[in-house]
């Protein structure tokens, strides 16, 4: 293996020209942007930042796309990435200037520079400064005051751009800094009027440091072109296993397709399917649902034993599946998106469950499995251990004579009563999977925007009408009472309005606005399970409004449990002939 160094800036280059291209085996790019922030802000400080592992050859190895656009290469002979896709496509984008295509929607890598950070490394409180689609149910506008975000961001040297962050005078565009070798502009917006000024030599200096980003050295590994794919395939899963870079499934990928050449494209449109149908799953998924499909178990250790035509007739069996899995949450139970699921892994037990019945439902298995799907939802069946061993207990168990009937004994043995108690509610936040139930039940029982009348949607479009979830008591009424963010986020404090009604309120006492609300307009308030007592909408009953809160929210979340018309579902007799 020889030994080789070269810049950022070289690397860039060479992924611009087309002479570095991705193997198949390679899995996507998933950095967020925060992840990319973190990355220049190592390499401005001149921190270590790794090795990069590539191979020559002139074989005609399955290649891949990287996420930034490259020239045509016509060279047959092909630099291979092995490792360190994620840090040059980042950077390749920020010093180019150009977005990342990330599931096929293009996605800029905005970051800003502060000219005016600290000088030493100061230990900064984690700022949230992007949405994370995966697992936030609806938008949080109400963790810290402006004031108090624009200072911790004060402290920072790189953050993920915001529009107000960009109109203030320290921060540049770090993108924009590559595109040229003239500090000018820069020095000019933040208000340098001449060489004379104090500022001057610092952000000069700075700049020149942001820069110098491009000539950070990599150290190269470079594999002899005499190795086979096979044995590069290998050395891949090898040197990230031990290393514990990727993901169980990113290994998976690099070894079926090893075997399966070109099979990456196909992993992907099917993945691009299930998006258009409201389902935007990590590829893992689907190849775990692969392994579920072809062994009756999930975990990917068995992958290297499996020949061609076992992982083609498994993959095109799950793809059947994941199809009926989806028809069935959206249409059945009423989860119309990923974002209202504790976990995944229950869409693989539904897509191996209608495979093992061959599609042909009756109306009784149909009732009883959707009732296992919302209680071991709301319960987060998934997250009570090993998830990979329950998983591979419920595949388990549809082998089985009563298959759906086994799936809820053994759900019943896991958690106990398969209703929700007050007390269940207890210390929940928003990350909780009874709130993902909660905004279901809410929804069933017509609950609406308490201003526009707008039905609560995940899906809505435009700022004022987005849904946000609402504290009933604001937390900074709260912080001023003394109570901790902790007992403000409680479960019980939590109702689902629009953006526009929830800035409208702010931090005003429930004293203040909910009476007139409730007023107005009753049942879109009580939709919510919102006590109706004046006595208990005072500061100081907090405590006493959160308990009776929950008697009304567990009342409502059995009633959403226990009742099919509540999801609209139609329950016709006979044998449900499932579309896959």
């Amino acid at each position: 293996m020889a030994k080789a160094e070269a810049s950022v800036e070289e690397l860039v280059g060479m992924i611009e020209r087309g002479e570095l291209r991705l193997p198949e085996m390679q899995r996507q790019y998933v950095w967020r942007s925060t992840r990319v922030r973190d990355l220049l802000d190592s390499l401005y400080r001149g921190y270590p930042s790794g090795a990069i592992l590539l191979w020559e050859t002139d074989e005609a190895v399955p290649l891949q796309e990287f996420a930034v656009t490259q020239q045509h290469n016509p060279y047959q002979s092909t630099r291979l990435l092995l490792d360190g896709q994620q840090r040059l496509t980042s950077l390749s984008a920020v010093i180019r200037g150009e977005p990342v295509k990330v599931r096929g929607r293009q996605r800029p890598i905005d970051l800003l520079f502060n000219l005016e950070h600290p000088d030493t490394l100061t230990s900064v409180t984690e700022v949230n400064e992007e949405s994370n689609d995966d697992e936030d149910l609806v938008e949080d506008q109400a963790d810290a005051s402006e004031d108090e975000l624009l200072k911790r961001f004060n402290e920072m040297t790189f953050v993920v751009a915001t529009r107000k962050l960009e109109q203030l005078p320290q921060w540049v565009k770090v993108s924009e800094v590559f595109k040229t070798d003239s500090d000018a502009p820069f020095l000019k917006a933040a208000g340098i009027s001449g060489f004379d000024d104090p500022k001057y030599e610092k952000y000069s200096q700075r700049l020149a440091r942001l820069r110098a980003i491009r000539k950070y050295v990599y150290r190269m590994d470079v594999l002899e072109r005499s190795l086979s794919y096979d044995e590069v395939t290998e050395i891949f899963v090898r040197v990230n296993s031990l290393g514990a870079k990727l993901r169980s499934s990113d290994l998976a990928l690099a070894q079926i397709t090893a075997k399966w050449k070109h099979s990456l494209q196909t992993f992907l449109e099917f993945q691009a399917e299930c998006t258009k149908l409201g389902f935007d799953l990590e590829l893992g998924i689907h190849l775990k649902n692969l392994m579920a499909f072809a062994t009756g178990q999930s975990r990917f250790k068995t992958v290297t034993s499996l020949d061609l035509a076992a992982l083609q007739k498994a993959w095109k069996e799950s793809g059947d599946g994941m199809r009926f899995a989806i028809n069935f949450l959206k249409s059945n139970v009423g989860i119309d998106s990923p974002a209202l699921l504790s976990s995944p892994f229950l869409l693989i037990v539904l897509s191996y469950f209608g495979h093992r019945r061959g599609y042909q439902i009756s109306a009784e298995e149909e009732a009883q499995l959707r009732t296992w799907t919302l209680i071991a939802n709301a319960k987060g069946r998934f997250s009570r251990g090993s998830s990979e061993t329950i998983l591979d207990q419920d595949l388990s168990a549809l082998k089985n004579d009563k298959p759906v009937q086994d799936l809820l004994d053994r759900l019943r043995s896991q958690v106990g009563r398969l209703d929700i108690t007050p007390e269940e509610l207890e210390g929940r936040n928003q990350r909780s999977a009874l709130f993902k139930t909660m905004f279901m039940a809410f929804r069933a029982a017509g609950a609406k925007d308490w201003s526009s009348n707008l039905a609560i949607a995940l899906d809505h479009s435009g700022a004022q009408h987005r849904l946000q979830f609402h504290h009933i008591f604001p937390k900074a009424l709260l912080s001023k009472a003394g109570l901790t963010s902790r007992e403000a986020d409680d479960i019980a404090n939590l109702a689902f309005i629009g953006g526009k009604t929830n800035r409208a309120i702010s931090d005003k006492a429930p004293a203040q606005y909910l009476p007139p609300l409730i007023e107005k307009n009753h049942h879109s308030v009580m939709s919510q399970a919102i006590p109706n007592d004046p006595a208990l909408l005072d500061t100081d009953s907090y405590k006493a409004f959160l308990v009776e809160r929950r008697k009304l929210i567990a009342a409502r979340l059995n009633e959403f449990l226990d009742s099919p018309s509540k999801a609209a579902i139609s329950n016709a007799p006979g044998v449900v002939h499932a579309t896959v």
